[in-house]
């Protein structure tokens, strides 16, 4: 058993009750079973706000203080009279000194500790004396603490835990999320539905929606594959804050936190050429070992390094587990020693990918990273860099891949993947959100919604663990119901857009009237723009009208003298449904014939198509003078 003494609980001016431990001189650890002591005590104290342990030792002083659940609770030992007038938040649940990874135990790295997890050595800065802030509670500036004190390691009997909560509780941060592409090719269907929950998630909130554009393989990337993302991002209404951020541009800063972590002792100088490096695994794999690379300069006193060529690795934790606390996988854990000491600068002095995003993501303030779940295992990577550094753990959301319809992962045989390709085939924008926002989220039975109803309800604990399979009927639903819903000018200005995206002719002043008043029979049935703008022939056409091959069949003598006949009768009469009806109608009487006979060769005159809207619909979209005029056109 340690030997080490409860001195008191008290609870001072400010209303921070302290739990006060003496440790023998010449010890100074943290043991498991003092962790189980502060953990007690932070479990009677139902207001952890309110809560600091102040660990007494003949090598100076160390604290650390719980955080963030609320107002405290009457029964404390030492006071059971005080009630708290109001709760400070101080630096870290007590609680979470059981999750600390071995790094942050016995030093203090720089910057906001916030609500998360801290130790800090206050032998020469107390409470309330920081030069720089005056903090009445943890000191948020404290830098790297350079007196004798220093401090113990948890004892090696204690297994630490990195958890995704990170240094500090982001619960209360203001949102910003992002999405971070690579210019290596087109912006795919999956990566366009994380940008749209990215979006949805920050705008819903008030908070930031960022676009980063991650151009660190410089042989891969193209500027042709960068305007494809801005292109794409932008048919499809997901706006961004401030500019996009280039990852290679930032390449300086990157190197930067790799030299922090080689001063700090978290990461460190390897020597290992690829050779002795394939040589190890090679003898672990003949020994059936693990082939996970243990180099032996992890170690090794700075005074043996060689005057050769080095890469930086990371100090990954060898012992305990890290928990990832996933919003959509949920706690997902995996074993510290299945963690490799990865490389975060190459021997060139270049940044690997996997210090750039943690960087970039953390200066860039990012606090819901909301990515594909095959990025799950580099999480836990990608966390050792961040508890080194003592920088707050984003909140993760790993989402499900897209599979085709036959299960497997989207891929070009199950027909386009790429956003360009959706804009191109003509499927508006809101329908391909809705769709998106569908495709593994839902919100009850809803199927059709508005951008409105989707920030509204949008929220990571409605994205399912499974693929979604994406259904190509299903999109074209959707696309129809929000075709069919949208205004009719608004309408007007996204076919042109759709028109100048693809390199077709603008419509003449001419057409966007007549297409203006036929959008009520135009978009009803539409599920892209190519099909409303095929619909809408007969409004875009000019005279003479051309007849497909079909249409010329239904055009022959009879049919043209039956035409020929209407022309007079058209050209008196009162311009309305019911009166065009009656015309029509007593003249396929006369002839003997039904309505529906007379629809084809009118079809045929009027738009040159033999689908087309109502004849009557046509008519009155086009006007006499232009309807008379064609009819004239087809009779003999």
């Amino acid at each position: 058993m340690d030997n080490y003494q409860t001195l008191a609980i008290s609870q001072d001016a400010r209303g921070v009750v302290s739990l006060e431990l003496n440790l023998p001189d010449k010890r100074n650890a943290l043991s498991a079973q003092m962790i189980s002591e502060l953990t007690h005590f932070a479990e009677t104290v139902e207001d952890r706000d309110c809560a600091r342990v102040v660990v007494m030792s003949g090598r100076g002083k160390v604290f650390c203080a719980g955080g963030d659940l609320g107002w405290m609770k009457q029964q404390i030992e030492a006071d059971r009279e005080t009630r708290m007038v109001e709760a400070r938040k101080l630096a870290c649940m007590l609680r979470a000194l059981n999750e600390m990874p071995l790094p942050l135990i016995g030093r203090i790295h720089k910057g906001a500790f916030g609500g998360g997890v801290g130790i800090a050595c206050v032998c020469d800065v107390e409470l309330g004396n920081c030069p720089r802030c005056r903090a009445t509670a943890f000191c948020i500036n404290t830098t790297a603490c350079t007196c004798p004190a220093s401090f113990g390691l948890i004892s090696p009997s204690t297994k630490p835990t990195m958890v995704s909560k990170g240094l500090r509780t982001m619960s209360n941060t203001p949102v910003v999320t992002r999405i971070a592409p690579s210019p290596t090719g087109y912006m795919h269907i999956g990566t366009a539905r994380t940008a749209l929950f990215s979006w949805l998630y920050a705008r819903a909130r008030g908070g930031k929606f960022l676009l980063r554009i991650e151009d660190t393989d410089r042989e891969r990337s193209t500027p042709e594959a960068t305007d494809a993302i801005i292109k794409g991002m932008t048919w499809l209404g997901l706006d961004w804050d401030g500019d996009a951020v280039s990852q290679f541009e930032r390449a300086d800063r990157h190197a930067e936190v790799a030299n922090e972590m080689l001063a700090q002792g978290t990461a460190y100088k390897c020597f290992a050429t690829q050779d002795e490096i394939q040589a190890f695994r090679d003898a672990a794999k003949a020994e059936g070992k693990s082939t996970l690379y243990r180099s032996p300069w992890r170690d090794a006193d700075p005074a043996d390094h060689p005057d050769l060529p080095f890469v930086v690795r990371v100090k990954a934790p060898r012992e305990g587990v890290t928990i990832i606390q996933d919003k959509v996988q949920g706690d997902v854990t995996i074993r510290n020693d299945q963690l490799d000491d990865m490389v975060i600068l190459r021997s060139d002095g270049t940044p690997t990918y996997m210090l750039a995003v943690v960087v970039d993501d953390h200066d860039m303030g990012v606090t819901h990273v909301i990515r594909g779940d095959d990025h799950l295992n580099n999480a836990a990577r990608q966390m050792t860099i961040y508890h080194a550094m003592g920088w707050p753990v984003p909140v993760y959301a790993h989402i499900p891949l897209i599979f085709g319809p036959d299960g497997k992962k989207l891929s070009k045989r199950h027909g386009a993947t790429g956003v360009e390709e959706y804009q191109t085939m003509g499927y508006p924008a809101s329908g391909m959100r809705n769709y998106l926002a569908r495709l593994g989220w839902s919100h009850g039975d809803d199927e059709f919604f508005s951008d409105t109803q989707a920030m509204e309800w949008f929220d990571l604990d409605g994205i399912g663990k499974s693929p979604s399979r994406f259904d190509f009927k299903k999109l074209d639903n959707i696309c129809g119901q929000h075709i069919a819903a949208t205004e009719d000018a608004a309408l007007l200005q996204e076919i042109e857009h759709f028109l100048g995206a693809t390199g077709q002719d603008q419509l003449s002043e001419e057409q966007k009237t007549r297409l203006s008043a036929g959008m009520y029979c135009l978009k009803e049935r539409a599920k892209t723009y190519p099909e409303l703008l095929e619909k809408a022939h007969f409004a875009l056409t000019s005279r003479p009208v051309t007849p497909d091959e079909k249409a010329t069949k239904n055009l022959d003598s009879v049919s043209r003298g039956i035409l020929s006949e209407l022309t007079p009768q058209l050209q008196n009469a009162s311009w309305s449904r019911d009166t065009l009806e009656g015309i029509i109608q007593a003249t396929a009487e006369a002839h003997d014939t039904k309505l529906g006979k007379l629809a084809g060769p009118l079809r045929a005159a009027l738009a040159g198509r033999s689908v087309t809207p109502s004849v009557f619909d046509m008519m009155l979209v086009l006007g006499r003078e232009e309807t008379v005029a064609r009819l004239q056109d087809a009779a003999p």
